[in-house]
């Protein structure tokens, strides 16, 4: 066996191996029915893990035992699922593009709308008003606002709440004349 058929069969074997915990984090997400906030990544993640663990074993036999149908189309996968993936971080990078932030007069923080986000952005979360309800959910369930009470653990009365430089979730947790996280 060649040199570079050895390289490449360590390196898909290596890969085989790290595709294990994405296909069972996959699993496991599909079998969570009642976790809404895993919804999204049910699939995509299962499916995805089983694409990287069907690709890496072309690769290693197709290097291991010099199949040269194999190794094309790994090589032919390979560059799908690089192009995918690709597609995916410019997709993710052009959605999430924009704070929505704005400065408040006599504010410490800043305001947030949803107006300074992307369109698809606006239409995702602003399109089904059962979304914004799950996303709200997920959050509260996540018992954000109890973490956030151990790292900011004070009482706000309204003068420490409009002059703090409070996080968006900090300022959503928090509210004047509350304890964070008890609101």
């Amino acid at each position: 066996m060649a040199v570079s058929n050895n390289i490449t069969a360590c390196l898909n074997f290596l890969a085989l191996i790290c595709t294990i915990p994405v296909v069972a984090t996959g699993l496991w997400f599909a079998s969570k029915q009642g976790a809404e906030c895993a919804r999204l990544a049910r699939w995509p993640v299962a499916i995805l893990g089983g694409l990287l663990l069907l690709v890496a074993l072309a690769g290693f036999v197709g290097a291991y035992w010099n199949r040269q149908g194999l190794l094309a189309a790994y090589l032919f996968a390979m560059a799908a699922l690089i192009t995918l993936l690709l597609a995916l971080l410019v997709f993710a990078f052009a959605v999430t593009h924009g704070s929505g932030a704005y400065d408040v007069p006599g504010r410490a923080y800043r305001e947030y709308r949803l107006e300074g986000f992307s369109g698809w952005m606006r239409g995702y979360v602003a399109g089904d008003p059962r979304r914004w309800e799950g996303i709200r959910a997920c959050l509260a369930a996540s018992d954000t606002c109890k973490k956030l009470t151990m790292e900011t653990a004070f009482f706000i009365a309204p003068e420490q709440f409009y002059q703090s430089d409070l996080s968006p979730l900090q300022s959503g947790c928090c509210k004047p004349a509350t304890a964070c996280g008890d609101a």
